[in-house]
């Protein structure tokens, strides 16, 4: 494995350079699916067409991890398999339950399967990962703690869709389990296999966390804002799915005339022009403005986090590459 050189690659080359790591290992794993799985799986990582597979975000942020805390990326392979193939568990789902037929550029996995297999994809993804951390007992329990967080958030965004009032405090809980405990697993992943004391691996966890969160609010904006052809999804998706993403809910309490009148357009169903201005009224709410903001702060809070960390210096100075680039992406 090619050493991580501190300070001298763009985000996208970090994340580049974890693919090279990691998606042969990735590769390797999913061949241990079930047969009747497999061919759903090439799909969905865009191995079948060559279209390749999303970011690496959280596995690049298990072996930076590692590193932070003295130990070689390697040691923390596993985990880093593990949670690419919880994300994806819940990508799979997410796509089923959301309704979205395109995800990279690509029809989804139950628009070409059906859900069915779909959902029975996503499982064995998820029983997968949990196989590969069979060994490690403290690693496993990490992760699978950070599903259960992921699923409780999951079942809040679910359920606010049904609901004309959502508060802001509760978005943020929906968000920290939904995007937020999964980064912070993938950082807890690495230090735990680098073999990190108490003190480093939280400020690790927390620098995940925080990260993660602010992921969620940067995706929440590219969720109405995002070019279809840079994030690969459609359109206004969240806003035809009357999604209470983080800008929404706070443009809805925001008291203000813009706010009150995307509640009127959320309480039926969205299409064609109503799109565009809900998307409008958000912002003019403040809602845009807001979210950009809280994701800076968050970024920031996780650089406080892992600074406190005390983490080798190479690995610091991309891991801080890496979060100044969550807080700002366009895809």
């Amino acid at each position: 494995m090619t050493d991580v050189i501190a300070g001298t690659r763009t985000a996208h080359e970090i994340l580049a350079w974890g693919k090279t790591v990691v998606e042969p290992e990735l590769r390797a794993a999913a061949g241990q699916l079930p047969p009747s799985m497999r061919p759903i799986a090439w799909h969905h990582f865009g191995w079948a067409d060559g279209a390749g597979s999303g970011k690496a975000l959280r596995p690049v942020l298990t072996l930076l991890s590692a590193r932070a805390v003295g130990a070689r990326p390697e040691a923390a392979l596993p985990g880093a398999v593990a949670v690419e193939l919880v994300h994806n568990f819940s990508l799979v789902h997410d796509d089923v339950m959301d309704g979205d037929g395109t995800r990279r550029h690509r029809a989804t996995v139950w628009r070409v399967f059906g859900s069915g297999p779909a959902i029975l994809a996503g499982d064995a993804m998820l029983a997968l990962a949990a196989r590969l951390l069979s060994g490690a007992p403290g690693q496993l329990h990490a992760l699978m703690t950070a599903v259960l967080e992921l699923i409780e958030g999951q079942s809040a965004d679910l359920e606010f869709e049904d609901r004309d009032e959502v508060a802001v405090a509760e978005c943020r809980a929906m968000a920290a389990g939904k995007t937020g405990a999964l980064l912070g697993c993938a950082c807890a992943l690495g230090a735990l296999a680098g073999g990190a004391d108490p003190g480093r691996l939280s400020h690790l966890r927390c620098f995940g966390a925080e990260l993660g969160l602010a992921f969620q609010f940067v995706d929440d904006l590219l969720g109405i804002w995002g070019e279809p052809a840079v994030t690969g999804k459609p359109v206004f998706s969240d806003l035809r799915n009357r999604k209470k993403t983080l800008p929404v809910v706070a443009a809805l309490a925001s008291d203000t005339d813009a706010g009150r009148e995307l509640a009127t357009l959320y309480r039926g169903e969205l299409s064609g022009t109503q799109l565009a201005r809900a998307a409008e009224l958000v912002d003019l709410a403040g809602g845009r403005a807001w979210a950009q903001a809280c994701a800076d702060e968050l970024m920031a809070r996780a650089l406080r986090h892992l600074r406190a960390a005390d983490p080798e210096p190479g690995a610091r100075a991309e891991l801080e590459t890496l979060a100044r680039f969550v807080a700002r992406r366009d895809r």
